[in-house]
């Protein structure tokens, strides 16, 4: 099975800055060949979409997030990252690293993120 596990998480001011990582590891037959990224579940609301490093295409991010936060990935390393800055506190939530090969998606356990005011 596909396995991605997410790091770096953490408690963090208002403004402040975080970066979280993301290993890929598994059955994936080449990490260069499928897309990887990043949603998060904030308190009463659903998962959103938050970051995507397609490997066909361009990053993109969505509306809350772009100009705040940047998606690298290193196929070398069978790692993205999410590198966030001017954190807000409606930054606050659960972030779960994603991929997606011919079809199946495989998800990490996510790793809180806390924005305080």
């Amino acid at each position: 099975q596909v396995r991605l596990v997410e790091s770096g998480g953490g408690l963090v001011q208002a403004g402040g800055s975080l970066r979280l990582t993301c290993v890929v590891s598994g059955t994936i037959e080449s990490i260069s060949t499928v897309p990887l990224g990043w949603h998060r579940q904030t308190p009463g609301k659903q998962r959103e979409f938050v970051a995507l490093a397609s490997a066909v295409d361009g990053n993109s991010y969505s509306g809350a997030v772009k100009g705040r936060f940047t998606i690298t990935r290193v196929n070398a390393k069978s790692t993205v990252y999410l590198d966030m800055k001017n954190l807000k506190p409606e930054d606050t939530g659960v972030y779960y690293c994603f991929t997606n090969e011919r079809g199946v998606s495989s998800w990490g356990q996510g790793t809180q993120v806390t924005v305080s005011s």
